[in-house]
């Protein structure tokens, strides 16, 4: 799978291990920053993630922050992704699953590389169901979406 992966200051730290576990998982990696320390909007780099997901360049994303909270709000401001925070390995499954989630959000200062690698597999392995309930449910996000 191809992935796109973007944190902030807060989750750069967290970053280059997450990168790591996918690239060791076998999957891409496309990184759109950030590359530094130096503080960045994360609203910036939720844009840049979902951006590569809604052209098709790629499948899912991952976002990295101090808490994975303002990069779910912000991903989820754009048409077509569904973010999720993701601190427990159930929600990671789930969220795919049930809820078609193409974002995973992370929190740098909640998650270590240990649990994020646990979450990581967690979310890559986890494909959204076919029962029609939860087909059901996300085109009616769809719809949200198409609402503005």
């Amino acid at each position: 799978m191809r992935l796109v992966i973007g944190s902030d200051h807060a989750g750069w730290s967290l970053k280059k291990a997450v990168i790591d576990h996918v690239r060791s998982l076998g999957h891409e990696v496309v990184d759109v920053g950030s590359y530094d320390a130096n503080p960045v909007d994360f609203p910036d780099i939720a844009r840049a993630v979902a951006g590569k997901i809604i052209s098709g360049e790629v499948a899912r994303g991952i976002m990295v922050c101090g808490t994975g909270v303002g990069a779910s709000i912000a991903a989820n401001k754009m048409k077509g992704i569904r973010a999720a925070v993701c601190h427990d390995v159930h929600s990671a499954h789930q969220s795919v699953e049930h809820d078609d989630v193409n974002v995973m959000c992370i929190g740098a200062q909640i998650v270590g590389p240990w649990l994020a690698n646990d979450l990581i597999s967690s979310f890559l392995a986890a494909e959204f169901s076919t029962e029609e309930d939860f087909r059901r449910r996300v085109q009616k996000l769809h719809e949200m979406d198409a609402e503005g």
